[in-house]
């Protein structure tokens, strides 16, 4: 199983934001669109960053309600990992799960092209073992 295999699924829409938008924009876009990350991006192809609820959260905690008017570029996380959509689905789970991140951004050639998140990569995991499930009921009662 491969990542194209999660993003054909799934769709390849990636919400974006602009490193000089504020946090409290950010947590508005995070809200409206049900979503616990945006890809920090000036253009909206090239990854500059990630930032999560969880980066909004630690921030807040150190530096206080300040951190609602400044920069995402303040709270991101620069040294994003990425994926490619033929990398091997086990793979990224691994990586995801050895790494503690929740998300990762999919780029082809340096552009953005989906985000896999680890609730994709369970669901499709989940799904897989339903199929061999039903296949082995099936077997089993011819």
């Amino acid at each position: 199983m491969r990542i194209s295999d999660v993003i054909r699924r799934k769709g390849d829409l990636v919400v974006t934001i602009r490193p000089d938008d504020s946090v409290e924009h950010l947590l508005a876009v995070l809200e409206e669109r049900g979503i616990g990350a945006l890809v920090v991006s000036e253009d909206g192809q090239t990854v500059a960053g990630i930032v999560s609820e969880r980066d909004v959260v630690r921030h807040l905690h150190r530096s206080g309600a300040g951190v609602l008017t400044g920069p995402v570029s303040a709270i991101m996380t620069a040294d994003v990992h990425t994926a490619s959509p033929d990398d091997a689905l086990d793979e990224l789970a691994r990586q995801m799960t050895e790494r503690r991140v929740r998300h990762v951004p999919v780029v082809v050639d340096g552009r953005l092209r989906a985000i896999v998140s680890i609730g994709d990569v369970v669901k499709q995991r989940i799904d897989e073992l339903q199929t061999e499930r039903d296949q082995l009921v099936g077997y089993i009662q011819q």
